[in-house]
């Protein structure tokens, strides 16, 4: 069902965002890997999507830029002609306590995490409206469902993301458009550190952290359900239920 169409990946160039362009690309979608910085591992990444047969293609942009934004969708659009997946996966974490946290730590962590989101949807929903269909998965967290100690910016800017993510789903379902989220909880990225490090694991009901591609697992079958929207789906081990 999906092979052929063209997915975006923000933060494509590692964890989670990595594994979600290799999951699509192993499924016939072409990547369109968006990353911040990093363009050697933004180019290994497409070099590995290559080799199921699509086209995958590296862009550097900062999603925090409603303009940087506005014209990496439309040199996309130009190169694979429309986008019918977009994978909001961009995120950064600037962790500290509420009473010493600085305005400018929580300022990055929203505008990247969700006035990034933000700004890819706005500019890929006119593309999704012209061809009555797409398909927005969100990436959150667990911790915008359940809070975190130390994260007061980050778990505000993946709540956001549910709520754009609802709001999102509402006004585009009647032209066709799907809009969900994922809720990752703990999962073994440069993030998070390594399975053993993390004392946190103790209380996950599966006993341990999750893998990038138990995320990518989730985003590749919201991708292609066809009567799922404004859903959240956890991929946390049990550790929010």
């Amino acid at each position: 069902m999906l092979k052929g169409q063209t997915a975006i990946v923000t933060g494509g160039s590692r964890g989670i965002g990595r594994a979600a362009a290799l999951k699509l690309a192993s499924l016939g979608v072409n990547v369109a890997v968006v990353y911040a910085a990093n363009a050697a591992a933004a180019g290994e990444v497409c070099a590995e999507c290559s080799e199921h047969g699509v086209t995958a293609r590296a862009y550097q942009c900062d999603v925090a830029s409603f303009s940087a934004v506005k014209e990496t969708v439309a040199r996309i659009k130009a190169d694979f002609g429309t986008v019918h997946i977009l994978v909001n996966n961009a995120g950064i974490t600037r962790d500290g306590l509420l009473a010493m946290m600085g305005e400018a730590d929580y300022d990055a962590v929203l505008d990247t995490n969700l006035k990034g989101a933000f700004n890819m949807l706005r500019h890929c929903a006119g593309m999704f409206i012209r061809n009555r269909g797409g398909c927005v998965i969100n990436v959150s967290s667990v911790a915008g469902l359940m809070g975190n100690a130390g994260q007061c910016n980050y778990s505000a800017s993946k709540a956001g993301l549910i709520g754009l993510t609802k709001s999102a789903a509402r006004e585009l379902a009647p032209k066709g458009v799907r809009c969900n989220a994922v809720a990752p909880g703990f999962i073994a990225t440069d993030m998070t550190g390594a399975q053993g490090s993390n004392p946190l694991v103790a209380g996950i009901p599966l006993g341990r952290m999750g893998s990038p591609e138990d995320v990518a697992e989730a985003i590749a079958y919201l991708a292609d359900a066809q009567y799922v929207t404004g859903a959240v789906l956890r991929v946390d081990g049990g550790l929010a239920m």
